[in-house]
């Protein structure tokens, strides 16, 4: 799909892509077909990397200029709603005031930035830096946002890992789904340090390339906007840097729980274990088939030994009680 806008009357306007988009200063590419790319190309002078080109991890091939356009490419995150958050690359292409984005994913901050800037007057974005500068601060509030959102579901889970429990009571809760919740906020963390790790890159790029341009206002204003995304960007790593450290904490108090669950209930065993030793040895000694016992012929024989079992088992048990071992 290829999307064109331009900025008129304070606002981005989507143009007809069946007309000549030429004026537009930016085309968005969002999973496009071959056919797509060629136009493209042939309209703008620009080679658009394929997707193999944009997956490429070494960094200094998803930063470069080539041909008079800047190409920077970014690992962004996607369903961030969900359990299964992805992350696709997003390739920014400056070239002549022109931004050119090509995409495989569906980012709701790219949504939400068109929505805000086609509906609302406000600052004017009429260049393609200035849509791109754009575009990353939607995803750096994004990113805030989701991350103010899992801070939450942590808290939840630490209050109930960490809630006051009956130390008499043996534990029968299952932590498997805790477990898991965990070991998803991990992933999403994961996820988004590493998004932000890439845009960082991006925005450190794009800033040497700012600072050997003229001071005009125009660049100084640019130059100031670049650092307070940067700034922003690493606020968020930072903090999703704290909020993976509470998450290996919590894993091991997870763990810790589940492993003293265990040894409650093989204490539990243990203790009925002993607590069984006695009535068995006395049923042994009875069950032994020899001719001249003192209590074979005792009319009282069986009763009396049946209770001495129930005995030497009761006795045991409300030892182990009075201990709080049981």
């Amino acid at each position: 799909m290829l999307n064109a806008y331009d900025w008129r009357a304070d606002r981005l306007v989507r143009l007809d892509t069946a007309v000549d988009h030429g004026p537009a200063c930016w085309i968005d590419l969002v999973s496009p077909t071959a056919d797509e790319v060629a136009a493209l190309e042939t309209l703008t002078g620009i080679d658009i990397p394929s997707r193999d080109e944009m997956d490429d991890v070494e960094p200094s091939a998803r930063l470069y200029a080539e041909d008079g356009g800047v190409f920077m490419i970014a690992a962004v995150a996607t369903d961030l709603e969900t359990h299964d958050p992805v992350k696709t690359p997003v390739t920014f292409i400056l070239k002549g005031g022109r931004l050119v984005t090509v995409r495989y994913g569906q980012p709701r901050s790219f949504q939400v930035f068109i929505a805000r800037a086609t509906h609302k007057p406000g600052e004017k974005l009429a260049g393609g830096e200035a849509i791109m500068m754009g575009l990353i601060e939607a995803v750096i509030d994004r990113y805030a946002d989701a991350l103010e959102v899992k801070g939450l579901e942590l808290d939840a889970i630490s209050r109930m890992i960490f809630r006051k429990r009956d130390p008499k009571a043996v534990e029968s809760h299952n932590l498997q789904a805790v477990i898991q919740d965990i070991g998803r906020a991990g992933d999403f963390l994961a996820l988004i340090r590493e998004s932000l790790s890439s845009l960082q890159r991006l925005l450190a790029y794009h800033a040497a390339l700012s600072g050997a341009r003229a001071g005009g206002k125009a660049d100084r204003e640019a130059r100031q906007t670049v650092r307070l995304l940067q700034r922003d960007a690493a606020a968020l790593s930072e903090l999703s840097v704290s909020m993976s450290s509470k998450v290996s904490f919590l894993m091991d108090a997870t763990l810790g729980l589940i492993n003293l669950e265990q040894n409650q209930i093989i204490k539990i065993f243990s203790v009925a274990a002993v607590a069984l030793l006695p009535p068995t040895l006395i049923a042994s000694i009875y069950g032994m088939n020899f001719e001249v016992m003192p209590e074979l012929q005792w009319r009282y024989g069986y009763p009396a030994a049946v209770g001495a079992m129930i005995l030497s088992a009761a006795l045991p048990y409300f030892f182990f009680r009075k201990k709080r071992w049981l």
